[in-house]
């Protein structure tokens, strides 16, 4: 794998350390401003959308530099949104803080991964995807569990200036390591539109919003549901958190081997295990050892969908992937968006900590059902699908494509 994609990885770390040590921090955020822990939740609903607002946005704005210089400016945005964060003086302040943090986040990943499948062979691609989102697994394992512990030891404050000195590190590794890289000859907006009325590209986005949602219903009050449901100390989330980032570990390097070999099948067995773990988990987190357990499936089934998901939106998105893959991005945290605040609102129904499980598993299921249509459609109209392809790589190779060095 070429060098560059460490300095994507190094990015992700960053990106993916902001996004994820939230969830153990819920409870001392709320208690330091007076507010909920359904209201702190907003702070990862907020997070959420807007990467869903930011992909589109900034990944279009990106179309007018050079790919290196937009993953460095996006990187300064990040940057920015965490110093606001660790600084805020209210609530308000710091979910303003978050979001603009958050506009950096799916832009990065987006444009980060057609540079990734760029720099590999094709039959590579998804595992270089992979690589490049190996810095957002092991963050889960370093930098969130450490970001926690610093977090609930001298103040959540100071996590997040941390995170914003990483975001520096991850500037200056791009600046060092990412090749120069022109900006996309012959990018067109409307070219780019094109690639949305593929039905298979909406359905693969629909499966992604619905099954990391599954994921994220769970896991954005983990910490709530493990020291009031299943008895764990306010210290044992940081280590928890470490087992959900050995699932993603694990789950993203499954992904990216077997969905170059076997993309749906890979997709079926992924989302079908997470709905079915995320229903046992009502159950389990009753007991500290089957709670363990879980978190460590949740994390590697609902990682593993990463990958696949993602190289299906660039394989159907054709000739146009850039915004494409941006808006999927987007798509992933929708999906977290949505399933934070449906975990909210079943908990502040009264229905338990646990509650937000169940929904998960809904939306896990819905993910399953979609890949089956999905692979229906495509076993249905193979001639109109494969003209379409044709017509789309005829398209694509009358427009310059920059040699990269």
């Amino acid at each position: 794998m070429p060098l560059a994609l460490l300095a994507l990885a190094v990015g992700a770390f960053g990106i993916g350390t902001t996004e994820f040590v939230i969830m153990g921090l819920l409870p001392e955020i709320a208690a330091d401003y007076g507010v909920t822990i359904p209201t702190a939740g907003l702070l990862v609903t907020g997070y959420a959308l807007g990467v869903v607002l930011g992909a589109p946005l900034l990944t279009v704005l990106g179309n007018k530099v050079s790919r290196k210089r937009m993953l460095m400016l996006l990187m300064g945005l990040f940057v920015i949104g965490n110093l606001v964060s660790a600084l805020a003086p209210n609530f308000g302040m710091m979910l303003t803080g978050r979001v603009v943090a958050s506009l950096a986040h799916g832009s990065f990943f987006g444009i980060g991964s057609v540079v990734a499948a760029e720099l590999v062979a094709p039959e590579k691609k998804a595992g270089a995807i992979a690589t490049m989102f190996t810095g957002l697994t092991v963050a889960n394992i370093v930098g969130v569990p450490l970001g926690t512990f610093i977090g609930q030891a001298v103040g959540w404050r100071v996590t997040f200036g941390i995170v914003a000195v990483l975001g520096v590190v991850g500037l200056l590794g791009i600046a060092k390591l990412v090749p120069a890289m022109p900006r996309p000859q012959g990018a067109r907006l409307r070219g780019e539109l094109k690639s949305f009325r593929n039905p298979q590209v909406l359905l693969a986005m629909a499966m992604t919003v619905l099954g990391f949602g599954g994921v994220f219903a769970a896991i954005t009050y983990i910490a709530p549901m493990m020291t009031h449901v299943a008895g764990y100390a306010d210290g044992s989330v940081t280590w928890l958190l470490v087992l959900f980032g050995i699932g993603m570990f694990l789950g993203n390097l499954l992904g990216g081997r077997y969905a170059d070999r076997a993309l749906m099948p890979m997709l079926y067995v992924t989302l079908g295990g997470l709905a079915v773990v995320l229903a046992l988990f009502t159950f389990t987190a009753h007991s500290k050892i089957l709670a363990a357990v879980t978190i460590l499936l949740v994390g590697a089934l609902g990682f593993a969908t990463v990958p696949p998901l993602q190289k299906r939106v660039l394989d159907q998105a054709h000739g146009a992937p850039t915004l494409a893959s941006a808006v999927n991005i987007g798509a992933f945290n929708l999906g977290n968006a949505l399933s934070a605040w449906l975990g909210g609102l079943v908990i502040a129904a009264g229905f338990g900590y646990t509650s937000p499980n169940w929904v998960g598993a809904v939306l896990a299921a819905a993910a399953l059902v979609l890949a089956f249509w999905s692979a229906a459609l495509e076993r249905r109209a193979p001639a109109g699908h494969a003209g379409r392809a044709a017509a789309a790589e005829t398209e694509a190779a009358a427009v310059p494509v920059p040699v990269h060095h």
